[in-house]
Formats: C-alpha cells, structure tokens, sequence
C-alpha cells in the first residue's frame, strides 16, 4: 500500500489552529486586557516560555499572521550563526513588511549566537519570536532578556484539552470515517493523563486509531486501550530545569512548613518522576541543619541513616526510609537559630578580615611556640568547678562578647538556651566582682 506525506502528517499538525479564534488556553495572554490581546497589533520580540505542548509554535504563527509578517523558522538545535545571518539577509530583502523570526528551542543557542542576534533586534531588521520550556532568567544572556518581553504559558486546563479532544473525535470520524467513543471515566482520564499537554493526548488517540482502516465505523476505547497507547505515563520533570528545582523547594518548604503530608507527596512526586533519591538527601539533610537544628539533633542522623539504608537497599525499599525521615524532619520542632548564627559569624568574618588567634588559644607543641607565648595562661575548662574556667575568653579581643548563637525556646534547644544563659550570667558575675 503506497502511503501519502499526508498519510503521515502528526495529527497535532493536522489540527494546529490557524485562526487566532480556535486557540486554546493562555487567556492570561490572549484575553481581554492582556499583553497578546487582539489590541496587540504592533509587532515586537519576545519569548515563550512553558512546557511542552502549550502552543508556543502555533502562537507564534498566530501572531506573524495578525502582524502580516515574513515568518521565519529555525530550531535552535539545529541552527548556527550562519543560518542567522542568513535569516537577518533574507529579512533586509523585505521591504513591504516585517520578518518574525521564530527560534524554537533558543535556550540551546550559546552566548555567541544569542549575541549575533543582538544588532538585528536593535535595528528592527528581525522580530524575535523564540520558545522555551527552560527559565529564561537562566539560559538567555542578560543582553537579549533585554530587548525582549518574556511571555510564561500555563499547562492547559482540563476544560480546553476536552474541547481539543472533541476536535479531533470530529476530525477522525470527518476525515477517517470513525467514530470514537470512551467507556466511562476513560475520557476523563485521558485527559487527566496528558498532563497539560495537547501534543501528548493527541499522539494518544492517534496512536489508538493508527492501525485501524478509514471507514470502520466505531471504537470503543476503555481505560486498557489508553493506557497502552499512551506507554507509561511518566510525571512530568525536567532533569536539571525548574521543574526539578520547584519539586525540591516544595519539598523542603513542606518541611519547614511542618507539613509531614504534603512533604511525602513531594518526595513521592520528584522520585516517581525519575528524580535521584540521592538528590533527596541531600536536601534533607540540609533541612535537619537549616530548619531544625538543635532543636532536634536526632533528625540530622535520621536522615544520613536513611541515606545509607537507601545506598544499601535501594529501590524500592530504600524509599521507605526515605519516606520515614521526610515525615520525622516534618514533624519535628523547628529552629534556624544555627542557621542564623552561621550567617551572622560569615557577616562578621567578612567585616573584621583575619584576625590573630588569642595568644593563650593558640597550639604550643614545641619549646620555640611556649616561648612566644603560645598557650601561656589557658585553663583547662574539665578540670575547673561546673566544667567552665569562667573568665577565659575564646574569640579575638574586637570580638569579646559577641553572642552569635541565640538558641529558640523549642525541643532540645530550650535546655541548651538554659545551660547557656548559666554560663553567661556566670561570667557576668565573675567580672562584677573583679574575681
């Protein structure tokens, strides 16, 4: 059977929206009073950024229609300096409207290239249209995020994804001669599952209907159907992008938050999705420092305990115990009295430079360091009364009496803040009385 270039056209392709009416989503864009609102009529550079899916390539042809532009297309994986040279050459060739160029992909351009495109942009030889699932703010030079608005697009809602659907029920039963129908929930379901996504649940349903005839009259999909047209359906994360590093702060502010629940679903969430236990960890043993602190010093060696269990066990019993110290550094008293006290002594180190170890502080292992005084005078705190040779001091002389480490008021540390306060007023005393 000879098969046709049509005959293989994505369905999503198929079904691009050509009339600024048929798109869907980003009413925050494209709605009464924003920014890509019919009033927007005057063309200008900017950069779509969201996930995958979204309509930034059909949003972008979209707007070279309404602005009666030249569009140019390059992808960014593909395209070097030399194409965009070609492309800013082409577009001076144009006198009777403006060029769009649309620039797919553009967080993989290096400095270099972002940087050829600068002077087009300032001369208005190109209007740059590019496309992003990665934070602008990190992957494009300061210079470009300078001469283009930055427009984020949402995942689509259920709503719009079930009126996309609907099209292409029409499409395939117009074009293919088939009509689709869904046991119950499974329509639902599927569009639950494309995760914001229109590509994806079209490659769904197109997947389902890819070997059968045009003309066979009617398909039944139930949730079995779906589920192996879609392949496993992977929570969405990137790798190294924002999604992986919003996961982790939702992790850790669940944490802090004193939320044991919402702190598991996180974790759930970044390892279901492909995201390293090890990863993890190391977050929340950050948090036991950060966040908890003394007030429970138990969590830290919690969580370097499942650390090991996990290296140990692995997957998935390994989780577990993951699992376990989420839900204990969640639950545990909070402080960041070690946090703000860390900080507060990098301040001061920063404003007081090197100062010179006390004399009486310093190591003496030989007869040479004794002689210059190397610890002449010190006491040795476990042999004086309460464990404390009161009066001895142990940070340089411009620092004497700076109090860096203010203990909270809960779990252990209200004990620690307790023994502390003893000392200090024992020191007090000591120098009221001249002893």
């Amino acid at each position: 059977m000879n098969v046709s270039r049509q005959d293989v056209v994505p369905l999503s392709e198929q079904l691009r929206p050509h009339r600024a009416e048929d798109f869907l989503g980003q009413e925050h864009l494209r709605g009464p009073g924003g920014p890509l609102s019919s009033r927007a009529n005057r063309p200008s550079s900017m950069v779509f950024w969201g996930p995958p899916g979204t309509g930034k390539t059909t949003l972008a042809r979209l707007l070279a229609s309404r602005w009666k532009a030249t569009f140019l297309a390059l992808s960014a994986v593909e395209s070097g300096v030399r194409d965009l040279r070609m492309a800013a050459e082409s577009a001076r060739q144009e006198d009777a409207q403006p060029t769009l160029l649309f620039v797919d992909e553009i967080h993989r351009f290096s400095k270099n290239q972002q940087d050829v495109l600068l002077p087009y942009l300032e001369d208005g030889t190109l209007f740059l249209l590019g496309a992003t699932t990665e934070n602008p703010g990190f992957a494009l030079t300061a210079a470009l995020l300078s001469r283009v608005r930055v427009f984020p697009l949402h995942p689509l809602e259920p709503e719009a994804l079930g009126t996309l659907l609907a099209r292409a029920e029409r499409h395939c039963q117009e074009k293919l001669g088939l009509v689709v129908a869904w046991e119950a929930g499974v329509r639902e379901h599927a569009v639950q599952s494309a995760q914001g996504d229109a590509r994806k649940l079209l490659q769904g349903l197109e997947a389902l209907v890819h070997d059968l005839a045009p003309g066979t009259g009617r398909m039944t999909v139930n949730a079995g159907d779906w589920e192996q047209a879609m392949g496993r359906i992977l929570p969405r994360m990137d790798r190294d992008g924002d999604w992986f590093y919003d996961f982790l702060s939702a992790l850790h502010k669940s944490i802090r938050g004193s939320d044991p629940d919402a702190a598991l679903y996180w974790l759930t969430r970044f390892t279901d999705a492909g995201g390293d236990p090890r990863v993890v960890a190391r977050r929340m043993a950050r948090a036991a420092s950060e966040d908890i602190g003394n007030a429970d010093p138990a969590a830290l060696g919690l969580v370097l305990h499942a650390w090991e269990s996990y290296e140990r066990l692995g997957e998935p019993e390994g989780l577990l115990a993951l699992a376990q110290a989420v839900i204990y550094l969640a639950a545990a008293e909070k402080s960041n009295a070690v946090y703000r006290a860390s900080r507060a002594v990098q301040s001061r180190i920063r404003e007081t430079g090197s100062l010179p170890v006390p004399l009486h502080l310093r190591n003496a292992p030989t007869a040479f360091a004794r002689t210059l005084g190397h610890g002449r005078g010190y006491r040795y705190d476990p042999d004086e009364p309460g464990g404390h040779a009161l009066g001895q001091t142990y940070l340089p002389e411009p620092l004497q009496g700076s109090i860096f480490y203010e203990p909270s008021d809960r779990g252990l540390e209200r004990k620690l803040a307790e023994r502390l306060l003893r000392r200090r007023e024992g020191i007090q005393s000591k120098k009221e009385t001249g002893d």
